[in-house]
């Protein structure tokens, strides 16, 4: 009796023990989708971004930048018949002066040619270049050479852009170190600041921490893992690892 007892109750362990299983199984399969789903719309969202930063950039370049170019080319061939009508030729056409430089500096910004022409290393040390006479934060760039396929490198290039971008805005900070090196099986990338830091946490959860979340979105997109280091006071350390 006993025996044909614990006979049953080890079926019945079994049997639940299987039914465990089975919703671990399950749960740890559509877990898998659903990340997948989240890493299709992630990648989507960011190619249709970037898809539209080139439009609009080859946009500028292609149409405004001729026609801005042919009003002023007009402007210079008026002849003022008194200095009322020259201050006036002569302001107009620093405006578009200004207007021209400015709508280069944009189209740079959506899609820097050089990173299309001579890829990351190139455009982020032209990106560094152009932004020392614009902010006193002192920026040092090391990179080894490597090659990743366009679009992860467009995608490289905008988290070092959001990463220097955040450290203009809020960090504070007199120096800001970017090193990239590689070992056989990843791209190791850290950035160090002096700054102030900030509260990680809080930053993530409120509208002024898109710019991490865009880092995190990218990082993801990447197949990396992304780490930061930060308190109020303590200067934000940010180390990620992208796979090659």
């Amino acid at each position: 009796m006993q025996g044909d007892l614990f006979n049953v109750v080890l079926i019945s362990a079994l049997i639940v023990a299987l039914i465990i299983v089975f919703f671990v199984i399950s749960f740890i399969k559509e877990h898998r989708k659903i990340l997948k789903w989240q890493q299709a719309r992630i990648a989507a969202e960011i190619n249709t971004l970037e898809n539209e930063r080139k439009r609009i950039a080859d946009d500028l370049h292609d149409e405004l930048g001729p026609l801005l170019s042919a009003i002023k080319l007009q402007i210079n061939h008026l002849e003022p018949t008194d200095e009322t009508e020259s201050a006036v030729l002569e302001k107009s056409s620093a405006q578009i002066d200004s207007a021209i430089q400015r709508f280069r500096e944009i189209s740079y910004n959506l899609l820097p040619n050089t990173l299309v022409r001579k890829g990351f290393i190139n455009a982020t040390e032209e990106y560094i270049t152009k932004l020392k006479p614009l902010h006193p934060l002192n920026i040092s760039f090391e990179s080894c050479f490597f090659n990743l396929l366009p679009e992860r490198e467009i995608n490289l290039y905008r988290i070092l852009q959001e990463i220097i971008h955040n450290t203009f805005k809020h960090s504070r900070a007199a120096t800001l170190t970017i090193s990239i090196q590689k070992n056989n099986k990843a791209l190791l990338v850290k950035t160090k600041d002096d700054g102030v830091g900030f509260n990680y946490l809080e930053k993530t959860q409120i509208a002024k921490g898109l710019g991490l979340l865009s880092i995190h979105s990218r990082v993801e997109l990447l197949g990396g893992h992304l780490l930061i280091n930060t308190q109020p006071g303590a200067g934000t350390l940010i180390e990620i690892e992208i796979p090659l």
